[in-house]
């Protein structure tokens, strides 16, 4: 949808964008609190921009305007527009608003026309119901150009003929007069009405074989090529132009060619190909938003963008692929064309753009040929004996090179970016032999290089005292922060061509880790220094350039600081040291004091931790680096952490460059098949009486047929169990066994099944119980008695449901979703009965799955477990709470089932 819900032309949506140029950027986010049925913008009298209403599937509306002086969303009006009797419509909700903004249409309940009339300021009024002798009610629209509020009503008689009948609405009566025109006997695909705006004004009637104009004085009609129009969106004021979608995705151009305001003719054009579209907007300068409910919604001139959708998701599965402790959802998402597979892991992706294979990197730094050079040009690699250079050639590939200033036979402690054009480099100890005037001579090189980065030679030097090594170090664009063996703390200053030390400082134990990372108003000079210490494991704040310890917080236990980070978060300063376990502290740091407060602990991983400090959109974050590399980043001022789809990572640092801008198993068979369940739908049929399994090896690369299996009914869900293979097929539940025959080819053999009343089409199961749903049956609890060989029913629930996901979450309590959105939670058996409680859903859930999509240690369930449910379009993760608030419910209703339990509460 596109209007002008804000001032200055921008565009609604509940996700709404800044459309300038060809950027379209995020404004705002509305959360609705319920399943959308109708979503119109309108323009009152008197208004000089848009409104946006919106209805939803319970009946609830409300009327949003965008306040441009607060920059947030009021609501104008709201309510319920239900009726304590009526049929719900099997075709969907519909609701329209009359483009004179004289009233809102709603079509709720069979054989009801809701009206709710404006007055003549724009404000709504009382809401009425006006009979409606069409009952099959395929749309309604209003039309343009009529003195009476007029709406065209397309619908389908006891015949199955479709017709369409105009009716104006007299609001003084609460009535319906008949209507200017009508037309019967369209096309009986026809399930589509595009009202046209004047001068033109009339109907588009769009059908599956045959497209018509109609108006009380003309009718145009053309063929097509059979297809299902999904949506349409007015390129033209006119109404002269318009864009279709149907469901095998193409968009085509529907023109009404016209001579003044007679229509002449229809024409029609394939555009191309898109996902298919569930809406179309054509937004302006020849650029198409498609919103798609079964793939990626896109912005179209060519493709300008694409908006991922993982729905609707039919499966989808839990792995742990990293071997990290952390699940990776693999979904079966979209439908027809835009079926795809999608995996989806909690925290940040990381895209690879280029990779090469070094091993035993100790560092990596990234230099710029100049101080305003918006792109970086060298990667700087450090090993235990050496250090490499590599740099961006015209072909945007890197390649080694040299700086002729940097010493490059001994490794590198740490290297940054200097003011005056400057590159300063830390080295670490070195030794070498040197013949003068025929002795050998043993020489260390240990200290620190200032080397320009215009003609890379080197232009000043600064050496450690004798005796002296150079442990850890740290630098920023003015500044260089040492220290030696012996717990020396040395601060120098870098003027143009010029390394000066300015201060010296003897600590009583040795330190582990730097830094001087400005986060003050100053972003090339530091006025704090953080210091992490051996022996009584503390971090410190000493000033600069004076080092006058000014805080010392010591962090308790034996494992000592390995990386300090001075950095800001929407405009607070924190202190993050980390740990050689994998423990990261952080700290809320007061710049003018250098105080620290707040002190909070986190676990990231298991291995010692390096921080570094990059930007992504104009906000700084932090990286990780460990066996399970983190993102630190700020949100609404609270610290977050994320993820990242990689292993272990090392080291990281940021890169700028114009390059790179910013299966079921058996148990005696080792083998992996994949088992496909298949039915034969015959038009005949109510239920599907045939169907097939079939087993699929992979053998370089393609699928191979190992064994099929006939079955008498449709096979709805398959897993396996037990060494097994466990199928729903129609009203039983059938065990296999994966056989060996004598020839040593394998077969599915029928072991145990155990009849159901209906429709049985999904089960979840744990190692010898089976929780399954019906379609009208609710949930019920099988046993299955391996001495035996057969399954027995052990519990139900005896109300009818219709059941669309089922979930065992433990020995006591059984997770149920129903096809009216209702999520029901079953917990105790008692006397072969479920126990029950419920909350309601906004979306449709299709399968849910215990799991945990967050690292485990990073997490302490206090009871219960962790849920996954699949709904018809987004992920939703259900919290261990509901299991708890369930079963306290449930405690609560059996307590008060009799006046003296109830006494007890």
């Amino acid at each position: 949808m596109e209007g002008n819900f804000s001032y200055n032309e921008l565009p609604p949506r509940i996700w709404c964008y800044f459309v300038f140029l060809s950027h379209y950027l995020p404004m705002l986010d509305v959360p609705i609190y319920g399943r959308i049925a109708t979503l119109e913008l309108f323009r009152p009298h008197g208004e000089s921009q848009d409104l946006l209403f919106i209805a939803t599937e319970r009946y609830k509306f409300c009327v949003l305007q965008w306040d441009a002086e607060t920059a947030e969303v009021i609501t104008r009006a709201m309510g319920d527009v239900s009726d304590r009797i009526g049929r719900p419509t099997d075709n969907g909700q519909i609701g329209i608003i009359d483009p004179d903004c004289r009233l809102i249409g709603l079509h709720l309940y069979d054989g009801l026309f809701k009206v709710i009339p404006f007055d003549n300021k724009g404000q709504l009024k009382e809401a009425f119901n006006i009979r409606l002798e069409e009952l099959q009610v395929l749309d309604i629209k209003f039309l343009y150009g009529c003195p009476k509020p007029t709406i065209v009503v397309l619908y389908q008689d006891n015949k199955d003929a479709r017709h369409v009948k105009t009716y104006e609405v007299a609001l003084k009566d609460k009535d319906f007069i008949e209507g200017p025109w009508s037309q019967n006997n369209l096309d009986n695909g026809a399930e589509l009405l595009i009202p046209v705006p004047p001068p033109l004004c009339g109907v588009l009637i769009i059908g599956e074989e045959t497209i018509v104009y109609c108006s009380a004085s003309a009718f145009k009609a053309i063929p097509i090529r059979p297809s299902i129009t999904r949506a349409y969106g007015r390129v033209d004021a006119d109404g002269s132009r318009y864009l279709l979608g149907d469901h095998n995705g193409l968009l085509h151009l529907l023109v009404i060619t016209h001579e003044k305001e007679k229509v002449t003719g229809l024409k029609i054009e394939l555009l191309g190909e898109t996902s298919v579209a569930s809406s179309i907007s054509y937004l302006d300068n020849a650029v198409v938003f498609v919103g798609s409910s079964y793939g990626d919604s896109q912005v179209l001139i060519g493709s300008l963008e694409r908006y991922v959708n993982l729905g609707p998701i039919v499966d989808f599965c839990v792995v742990d692929l990293e071997r990290q402790g952390q699940g990776q959802v693999v979904t079966c998402s979209g439908a027809y064309k835009d079926g795809s597979l999608r995996i989806v892991r909690n925290g940040i992706g990381i895209n690879e753009q280029a990779s090469v294979e070094l091993q035993g990197i100790k560092g990596m730094w990234l230099l710029r040929s100049a101080t305003d050079d918006p792109y970086d040009t060298f990667l700087v690699v450090s090993f235990i004996s050496e250090t490499r250079i590599l740099a961006m050639n015209l072909e945007d590939e890197l390649e080694e090179t040299e700086i002729e200033g940097f010493c490059s036979n001994i490794q590198t402690l740490f290297c940054h970016d200097a003011m005056y054009d400057q590159l300063v480099q830390i080295q670490i100890l070195s030794s070498k032999w040197k013949y003068t005037d025929g002795l050998e001579i043993k020489v260390t090189s240990n200290g620190v290089r200032l080397v320009s980065s215009t003609t890379r030679e080197l232009c000043n030097e600064w050496f450690s005292p004798a005796g002296y090594s150079i442990n850890v170090a740290t630098a920023n664009a003015t500044q260089v922060l040492l220290a030696t063996g012996g717990g020396h703390l040395v601060y120098l200053e870098i003027g143009d061509g010029v390394l000066t030390e300015v201060k010296h400082a003897q600590l009583e134990y040795d330190i582990s880790c730097l830094d001087i990372n400005p986060i003050g108003d100053n972003p090339n000079y530091s006025q704090l220094a953080a210091v992490g210490m051996w022996t009584d494991i503390s971090v410190r704040i000493y000033s600069l350039p004076d080092l006058n310890l000014i805080t010392k917080e010591h962090l308790g236990g034996e494992i000592i600081p390995r990386s300090v980070l001075l950095c800001s978060f929407e405009g607070i300063s924190y202190l993050l040291c980390a740990l050689g376990d994998g423990h990261l502290l952080n700290f809320l740091l007061n710049t003018s004091n250098g105080e620290l407060a707040d002190r909070k602990k986190v676990s990231l991983g298991t291995q010692p931790i390096t921080l570094r400090t990059f930007s992504s959109k104009n906000a700084t974050h932090v990286f990780a680096a460990s066996d399970r590399p983190t993102v630190i980043y700020s949100s609404n001022k609270k610290l977050l952490y994320s993820n990242v789809n990689l292993k272990e990572v090392s080291h990281m640092c940021p890169f700028n460059s114009a390059a790179f801008p910013d299966s079921c198993s058996f148990s005696d068979d080792n083998n992996v098949y994949y088992c496909v369940g298949t039915a034969y739908v015959m038009p005949e049929e109510n239920e599907p009486t045939k169907g097939r399994i079939l087993v699929f090896a992979v053998e370089d690369g393609k699928l191979q047929l190992i064994a099929e299996k006939e079955t008498k009914g449709a096979v709805y869900s398959l897993n396996a169990f037990n060494g097994k293979l466990l199928a729903a097929i129609n009203q039983k539940i059938q065990l296999y066994k994966w056989m060996l025959r004598e020839d040593g080819s394998r077969e599915l053999q029928s072991n145990v099944a155990i009849m159901v009343t209906y429709l049985r089409f999904m089960y979840k199961l744990e190692e010898i119980s089976l929780s399954s749903g019906d379609l009208m049956k609710s949930i019920s609890l099988l046993i299955y008695k391996h001495e035996e060989g057969a399954i027995e029913e052990r519990a139900r629930d005896y109300n009818a449901n219709w059941m669309s996901a089922v979930e065992i979450l433990d020995d006591d309590i059984y997770l149920g979703a129903e096809i009216i959105l209702i999520c029901s939670l079953s917990v105790k058996i008692v006397k072969g009965q479920l126990m029950k409680s419920g909350d309601a859903l906004r979306s449709l859930v299709n399968i849910t799955l215990v799991s945990l999509l967050i690292d485990s240690d990073m997490v302490r369930l206090s009871c219960g477990c962790p849920i996954l449910m699949l709904v018809r379009f987004p992920l939703s993760y259900l919290a261990q709470s509901m299991v708890s608030l369930g079963s306290l419910l449930l405690s609560l209703m059996s307590n008060m089932s009799s006046w003296r339990s109830c006494r007890r509460i």
